[in-house]
């Protein structure tokens, strides 16, 4: 398996934010729904999102460089050899009294030949490994994504998984149900299911960080007169209070009605812009409109003449 630093093109000192901003470059790049029927995109994106799996978790990476566990985070084997066991420690080589000044090391007998004899104190023993993360991805709307959910994930083999969804979470997070991964061999630990979530766009909401931004179509005499009006929000409906003579573009500041309060960050704010909707054809508005003349006349587009 390719090297998690090559694969994602970074140091080994790279900091956190490298590999993080390392990963989404090329997670975007290659991402499967992007690249359509490209088997070579599909694999590297499985590559990137193993090696940023293995070296965004500070215990594993420790691991890894630490030889402890290969790129698939598999247990190493401890290095052993035949020139290991036969020199001794200042480097003879079954020199005089070698041989018999200490018997026979069985541990270190058994380590050598026991797995080809079958016999051994150790001999065809296997060591527990940890099972493999297993990655899958999971669609869900925007407000289930803002508000937070639980939502059913089936898996091969007619596996299902509850997917607990926190409140503010963003596309392509990566969600790790701890244990949910491949069965662990020879009493070793499962590995982790790691959940990439894909938030599906709304048609009127849009995330910006923490707060939600919307457009909020009123009527012209909404606009001119102010008043009450039922807005939306991730949490439900509210009243606004539209200030009398707003223009189109107006933005109002709901505090608080953003992406919810969770894991120690604040509630964010929604932010409507108004658009002023005329409507279908009024025939009364329509003669007023052809007799009226404003008390003070002004020009909309006088910003807009060229110099």
């Amino acid at each position: 398996m390719e090297d998690p630093y090559k694969a994602l093109g970074v140091a080994k000192d790279a900091t956190a934010a490298q590999i993080r901003s390392a990963y989404r470059k090329l997670a975007k790049q290659h991402h499967p729904d992007l690249n359509p029927g490209d088997a070579k995109s599909e694999q590297r994106f499985k590559t990137v999102s193993a090696a940023n799996d293995l070296l965004s978790d500070p215990d594993r990476r420790g691991r890894f460089d630490r030889g402890e566990i290969d790129a698939s985070g598999q247990p190493q084997a401890p290095r052993s050899s035949y020139r290991e066991h036969a020199e001794g420690p200042a480097g003879t080589r079954y020199g005089p009294g070698a041989a018999y000044s200490g018997g026979w090391d069985e541990d270190a007998f058994a380590d050598i030949f026991g797995s080809a004899f079958g016999g051994g104190a150790r001999g065809g023993r296997e060591r527990p490994t940890r099972g493999r993360d297993e990655r899958y991805t999971l669609q869900t709307d925007f407000l289930s994504a803002v508000n937070g959910t639980t939502q059913r994930l089936t898996l091969p083999g007619d596996r299902a998984l509850d997917a607990v969804i926190p409140s503010g979470t963003t596309d392509g997070q990566v969600l790790r149900l701890r244990g949910q991964g491949e069965a662990g061999h020879n009493g070793g630990a499962s590995g982790d299911a790691l959940i990439e979530i894909h938030v599906a766009p709304h048609a009127f909401f849009e995330r910006d960080g923490r707060d939600i931004r919307m457009l909020l179509p009123v009527t012209l005499a909404e606009a001119v007169l102010g008043g009450p009006v039922a807005a939306p929000t991730p949490g439900g409906s509210v009243q606004l209070r539209i200030p009398p003579h707003s223009d189109s573009g107006f933005e109002l500041r709901l505090r608080g009605r953003g992406v919810p309060a969770h894991g120690g960050h604040p509630a964010g704010d929604l932010y409507a812009r108004l658009r002023i909707m005329v409507g279908p054809p009024d025939p009364a508005l329509e003669a007023f409109l052809k007799t009226w003349r404003p008390a003070k006349p002004f020009e909309p587009r006088q910003t807009m003449e060229l110099p």
